[in-house]
C-alpha cells in the first residue's frame, strides 16, 4: 500500500491548512453566503474535464473553490468526504487527439494537487480507474427519458445543433454526447453525494441528476440515493483577455487571451498588460455588458481576495485603467506564485502522481465498490 502522507508531505509543506422554483431554492446553496455551513457528514463531490494544466478560468472557476472547501472541512474538523476527480470518460465525447489526450490526464490532476487540493484532505482519481461509473451509467440510463436529455442545452452546443427540427444535425449526433449528463449524475450518485459545487452552466446537468436519483428510488421504493445539492460556485466565468465576449479557453489560438498556472511573473504581466478593456472615460465600474474587459478584471480580484465584486469595484473605482491593470497584475503574479512551484515540481516526477492517482482510486473504489453491490442488490443483479 502507498503511503499518502509521505506522498504529499514535500508539496504540502506550505499549504495552510426537481425543478420547480420551491425545489431550485432547496437544493441551490451559493458558497458565497456567509451563512452557509458545511454539514457534518457531508459527501463534497466535483470533477473536470482533462484540457491539461489548468488556466485562470479552471482555477478562479472551480478548483479555487475546491481548495477553499478541503481548508474549511480540515480546520472545522468536520466529518465529512471530499472527493475530486478528473473526467476523463466524459472528455470521450468529442473528437480527441489520444497520445495528447493521456499526457492533458496527467496535467490536470497535477493541475488540481497544484491549485491546492491536498490529497491528505480529499480523494482525486481519475474518473476512468473506477470501473463502477459506467456500471451505474448503464443502470440509470434505464431511469432517464430521451425527452428530458433533449432538453439539456450543452451537447447541442458542443454539435452546433440549434434546431431539434434539423434531421441531419441531430442524426450526427453520437449516443456519448446525447446521454452524457447520464454518467455524470452516475458520477455524483455512485458516492451517494450531498453537496456537488459547479458552475451555473452545470446546475441544469443536477437537476437532471437529482431527477433520476427520484426515479431510482420511486422504482425500488426505498431512499436510497440522496438528493444532491448544487453549491454553486462564487466565481463568475473568467473570460478571454482578448475577446472578453467569451470565456477564457485553452483552445483559443491567441496566446494572449489566457494565462496558465504555470506562467511566470514577466508573462502574466504582459498578458495582462495586452488585455482588451474599453473606451469609456471616468470611473472603473462593473458592468459586464458595457465593460467586459474591466468587468473580468474586477471578477479575478473578487475571485483571488475572496471579496464582493462591490468591495473590489469600490476599491478600484477611481484607478486608471492603467492602476488597475497594474493592480491586477500584482495580485496574479503573487497568487499564482505557489501553484506555479508546485505544478513545475510535480511534472518533474510523473512517477510521484502516479503514484498519487493510485491513492485516490484505491480510496474511490473503497466507497464506490460498496454502493453499485448494495445497487445491484437493489435491482436483482445480486
Amino acid at each position: 500500500m502507498l503511503s499518502l502522507r509521505s506522498s504529499c508531505r514535500r508539496f504540502y509543506s506550505t499549504v495552510p491548512k426537481s425543478t420547480t422554483e420551491t425545489v431550485q431554492k432547496l437544493t441551490n446553496l451559493s458558497l458565497r453566503d456567509p451563512s452557509y455551513k458545511i454539514p457534518e457528514k457531508a459527501v463534497i463531490y466535483s470533477g473536470i474535464q482533462p484540457t491539461g494544466q489548468f488556466h485562470l478560468g479552471n482555477y478562479l472557476g472551480a478548483v479555487r473553490v475546491w481548495q477553499d472547501l478541503c481548508h474549511k472541512v480540515t480546520n472545522e474538523g468536520l466529518d465529512s468526504k471530499l472527493i475530486f476527480f478528473v473526467a476523463d470518460l466524459h472528455s470521450l465525447t468529442v473528437p480527441q487527439d489520444y497520445p495528447l489526450l493521456r499526457q492533458q490526464r496527467i496535467e490536470a490532476l497535477a493541475s488540481i494537487i497544484a491549485c491546492g487540493v491536498n490529497p491528505e484532505d480529499a480523494t482525486i482519481f481519475y474518473q476512468s480507474s473506477v470501473p463502477e461509473h459506467t456500471q451505474l451509467n448503464w443502470i440509470l440510463s434505464c431511469y432517464t427519458g430521451m425527452g428530458i436529455l433533449n432538453r439539456m442545452t450543452q451537447w447541442k452546443s458542443k454539435a452546433n445543433v440549434s434546431d431539434d427540427s434539423d434531421i441531419n444535425s441531430l442524426g450526427s449526433v453520437k449516443l456519448g454526447l446525447f446521454s452524457y449528463p447520464v454518467l455524470m449524475a452516475a458520477d455524483v450518485l455512485l458516492y451517494n453525494a450531498t453537496h456537488v459545487p459547479v458552475g451555473l452552466d452545470q446546475s441544469q446537468h443536477l437537476e437532471l441528476t437529482r431527477e433520476v436519483a427520484q426515479a431510482f428510488n420511486k422504482s425500488i421504493k426505498k431512499e436510497y440515493f440522496k438528493i444532491p445539492k448544487t453549491l454553486l460556485a462564487p466565481t463568475s466565468k473568467i473570460l478571454s483577455l482578448k475577446t472578453p465576449s467569451k470565456k477564457m479557453s485553452k483552445s483559443d489560438k491567441d496566446e494572449l487571451s489566457k494565462i496558465f498556472i504555470s506562467e511566470d511573473e514577466k508573462s502574466i504581466r504582459k498578458k495582462i498588460n495586452k488585455a482588451t478593456t474599453d473606451s469609456i472615460e471616468g470611473k472603473i465600474t462593473y458592468d459586464p455588458i458595457e465593460r467586459p474587459g474591466v468587468s473580468n478584471f474586477i471578477n479575478m480580484v473578487s475571485a483571488i481576495e475572496r471579496e464582493s465584486i462591490e468591495s473590489v469595484t469600490k476599491k478600484v473605482e477611481d484607478f486608471s485603467k492603467k492602476e488597475l491593470k497594474d493592480y491586477v497584475g500584482t495580485i496574479l503574479v503573487n497568487e499564482l506564485q505557489e501553484p506555479r512551484r508546485r505544478y513545475e515540481e510535480l511534472m518533474k516526477d510523473p512517477g510521484h502522481i502516479q503514484k498519487l492517482s493510485e491513492i485516490g482510486r484505491d480510496q474511490a473504489r473503497a466507497i464506490a465498490s460498496k454502493n453499485i453491490k448494495k445497487i445491484y442488490e437493489l435491482v436483482g443483479m445480486l
